[in-house]
């Protein structure tokens, strides 16, 4: 099930947990404790410094482009990674220069903020079901079965469910163990959506949203949580995203997507799910598409700002700051996505984006 690529992609997300100053996968993490927008330009890096929060889901990624682009401009991006519920209301709260979400901002949470906001995609990404068996053999799983799973109604790992999934592979009769996101979570929020569009009774039962009232199971903060029980706990059962399952030598299921084909997570998988046309507000999930290749949970993340960046004593030298970095993500960051099993954006949603940042305000001119 590993990815054999993935060593170097692992070694390079060690390498970015000490090269980023002030990241921190910790639930404990309080950006709002720390130096503001408004002391952004007061770094003692030559360049600067930009404070950004939200999503765990896309932090390997964000934490190397930071640091290609800090050698790049000198300016230091320092991203904290405390889950997109957080993230969100960081930005709103005015603390961050940006957040970061896995779930876009609905138009109910867009009239919450004082101000208007931007919101864009960056990459994409996909949610694996991974596990923790005897042999960690490989498993297939329909969508019904994983949400009955995740419903609580099938217990045992040898139940005909599962069993009819995977013919001829032998399942103990052992307790299944959920393991679940405890924070609030854009990973959560898409793997619900995912279980609400092939389970009416999940749909109906539970719904999707970034924190959810789960039926069964333990919780864990952000995915390395997740991936901490379930590579601890016997019979157990979870959904992390694609680097994380990798990182921590997790085996991952094999899906079947709305195309009635068995998709394995990976890269191409991504790719094919992601590969559609892009909204102009940049705003659209990727869960069980009609793409016949696709991989049934593929998402796309976001980063969130201020459109008007005259705010809270913030300078045109922040503003244009800002807007640097969020086209350096869009265009030349993209090409350490691949490396970390992320998949580009698409052409067609570069373009999106280009139109979206192109509208940030200073005093009500364009920054760029």
């Amino acid at each position: 099930m590993r990815n054999p690529s993935f060593t170097r992609a692992s070694a390079v997300f060690v390498t970015m947990l000490t090269l980023v100053a002030g990241v921190s996968f910790a639930s404990g993490s309080k950006p709002e404790k720390a130096a503001g927008p408004a002391a952004a330009g007061t770094s003692s890096s030559p360049g600067g410094e930009l404070l950004g929060a939200g999503a765990s889901f896309p932090f390997p990624i964000y934490s190397k482009m930071a640091d290609e682009y800090h050698k790049a401009s000198g300016v230091k991006i320092n991203y904290q990674s405390i889950g997109s519920s957080g993230g969100i209301k960081n930005i709103k709260n005015k603390v961050v220069d940006f957040g970061a979400s896995d779930a876009y901002l609905s138009d109910e949470q867009i009239a919450e903020f004082d101000a208007p906001i931007i919101q864009f995609p960056t990459v994409a990404g996909s949610i694996v079901v991974t596990y923790n068996l005897p042999g960690n053999p490989t498993l297939r799983l329909t969508g019904p079965t994983v949400a009955d799973i995740f419903l609580g109604k099938i217990t045992k790992w040898n139940d005909p469910a599962v069993t009819a999934d995977n013919p001829g592979v032998s399942l103990p009769n052992q307790a299944i163990v959920v393991a679940h996101r405890s924070d609030g979570s854009g990973t959560t929020f898409n793997f619900t959506l995912y279980l609400s569009r092939v389970s009416s009774e999940w749909k109906q039962s539970v719904g999707n949203s970034t924190s959810v009232s789960w039926p069964v199971g333990l919780g864990g903060a952000q995915n390395a949580g997740v991936a901490g029980i379930v590579k601890q706990t016997p019979g157990s059962i979870g959904y992390v995203e694609l680097a994380y399952a990798q990182q921590n030598n997790l085996p991952f299921a094999t899906l079947k997507n709305k195309a009635g084909n068995w998709i394995v997570p990976s890269l191409a998988a991504t790719s094919a799910a992601a590969d559609t046309a892009i909204p102009a507000d940049g705003r659209i999930y990727l869960d069980d598409t009609d793409a016949q290749q696709g991989y049934p949970i593929t998402t796309l993340t976001w980063l969130i700002a201020y459109k008007e960046q005259s705010y809270a004593g913030r300078s045109v030298e922040q503003a244009k700051r800002l807007v640097d970095w969020f086209t350096y993500v869009t265009h030349d960051g993209q090409q350490h996505a691949e490396s970390l099993e992320y998949a580009k954006l698409p052409a067609a949603a570069v373009k999106v984006d280009e139109e979206i940042i192109g509208s940030i305000t200073y005093d009500g001119k364009p920054v760029r």
